[in-house]
């Protein structure tokens, strides 16, 4: 090709990605609805509210009957339901957990009114999110930019730092003080996650080592093709199926379910459970973003490996002394 064929080529590809990069990141956002959303259904009329609400929306709820209120919030404490709807002792009661999900909890809290005779559905929210951040609008913000900045911290050990083993110490370093440093505003200043600071930084700790380690085990075991592929994987999948302003049920599937398997939407479960549920429903997403961590240093290894037979000196034949 010469230059301008190149630069159209170019041009065609940007615009392509372009439009991958519209559809991956609106598509979610116009088809927000449940799909097997957990609810579960309380009291003696809980046959009739189940009745009532798979008439209405088959697949939209995972309906789950438990024997009265206690259980129910049990239930939502543990992260096993989004909501529940208490009958009995007068008109239905909906209980909500917005500290799980805002989006999902103003879903329930509108169906709800729905159902609403005389007296009306009281609505309580069990389990509320930060008061600071109501609406949920800042935590999903965070997503995004703890991503970035493990892209970029991976970029830069790739290109800066040409030994393994030093962009490993660099992955860690990035790890630690990216972790404590971005709870530390956004707690501090943003006050948009409650909860634990050192549990939360280890765990932003463990998203930005996964993140970055992944970037940069990548590149260094197959080049900086390594960067675009895993960039895109964050970017163009992790984040805009990460369900961090709504919930994984919420969202198109498989699409839900694959973003809970990447950095980006294990990162917005398992911080939810340790900020709002005590560590509740952390299991799955821990072990997902463990995971990320081990493949990173996995990949990291091998590239220490090489670097050290490339350092080895290769065996010949013995100098032979000749007399002077």
């Amino acid at each position: 090709m010469n230059v301008i064929q190149r630069a159209v080529a170019i041009g065609l590809g940007a615009a392509l990605l372009q439009a991958v990069m519209l559809i991956a990141f609106a598509w979610p956002a116009t088809n927000i609805a449940p799909r097997d959303l957990p609810l579960a259904v309380a009291g003696p009329q809980a046959e009739m509210v189940e009745a009532r609400l798979t008439g209405q929306s088959p697949d939209a709820f995972e309906l789950i009957t438990v024997p009265d209120e206690a259980a129910a919030r049990a239930a939502i404490g543990d992260r096993e339901v989004y909501g529940a709807i208490v009958t009995g002792n007068g008109a239905p009661r909906m209980l909500v957990a917005s500290g799980a999900s805002p989006a999902v909890a103003q879903q329930l809290t509108q169906i709800g009114r729905q159902m609403s005779g005389t007296p009306p559905v009281q609505v309580e929210d069990v389990v509320a999110g930060d008061p600071d951040d109501p609406r949920g609008a800042g935590f999903g913000a965070m997503a995004l930019p703890l991503v970035m900045a493990g892209i970029a911290g991976g970029v830069l050990l790739t290109l800066l730092i040409p030994s393994s083993a030093g962009r490993i110490a660099g992955v860690f370093t990035f790890g630690i003080a990216g972790g404590l440093l971005s709870m530390l505003v956004t707690q501090s200043w943003l006050s948009i996650v409650p909860g634990p600071y050192l549990e939360l930084s280890l765990v932003a700790g463990l998203v930005s080592f996964a993140v970055a380690g992944t970037v940069t085990g990548l590149a260094t075991v197959i080049g900086r093709a390594g960067i675009g592929i895993a960039a895109l994987v964050m970017l163009l999948i992790g984040n805009p199926f990460s369900a961090a302003t709504s919930a994984p049920e919420l969202l198109p599937q498989p699409w839900g379910t694959i973003g809970q398997l990447l950095p980006p939407g294990a990162a917005a479960s398992l911080i939810r459970s340790v900020a709002f549920f005590d560590w509740a429903g952390a299991q799955g997403p821990l072990l997902v973003l463990v995971g990320w961590a081990v493949l990173a240093l996995v990949l990291l290894g091998l590239g220490v490996l090489r670097d050290s037979r490339r350092a080895e000196p290769v065996d010949g034949p013995a100098a032979v002394p000749v007399p002077v």
